[in-house]
C-alpha cells in the first residue's frame, strides 16, 4: 500500500466523490483506510461505561484504497517508488522513496 497515515487524499469514486481528507487509520489486510470526514455512517450504540448516554453516533467508515488518490500540492497524483542502492563503508543499503508521478518530486 502506497498511502501512509496523515497523508492528504482525494476521493475519486463513490458517494463522497470529490471530497478530501486526511488518512487516520490503515487496514493493510483488507486494503482499506479511514479518511477524516469521508464515508460517514450512523451507528446505534448502547449505553456503556465510556458512553453512558448511548444513542446515535456519526463516525467514519473504511473506504477502499482504489477509490482514493494522493494529493500532492493540492492536485491528485499517483505514487511510485524510487529505489536507490547506496554503498557506505563497503555495505550496500537500499533506499526506497515515494515519488509523485505527476511532478517526479520525492514525497517524504
Amino acid at each position: 500500500m502506497k498511502l501512509k497515515r496523515n497523508d492528504n487524499v482525494k476521493v475519486i469514486a463513490g458517494k463522497d466523490k470529490g471530497s478530501t481528507g486526511r488518512v487516520l487509520y490503515i487496514d493493510r489486510d483488507k486494503n482499506r483506510v479511514v479518511v477524516e470526514g469521508v464515508n460517514m455512517i450512523t451507528k446505534h450504540q448502547k449505553p456503556s461505561r465510556t458512553n453512558q448516554r448511548g444513542g446515535i453516533i456519526h463516525k467514519e467508515a473504511l473506504i477502499h484504497v482504489s477509490n482514493l488518490m494522493y494529493l500532492h500540492h493540492n492536485k491528485p497524483t499517483r505514487i511510485a517508488y524510487k529505489v536507490e542502492v547506496i554503498e557506505r563503508d563497503g555495505v550496500k543499503q537500499t533506499l526506497r522513496q515515494r515519488v509523485a508521478v505527476s511532478t517526479g518530486e520525492v514525497i517524504d
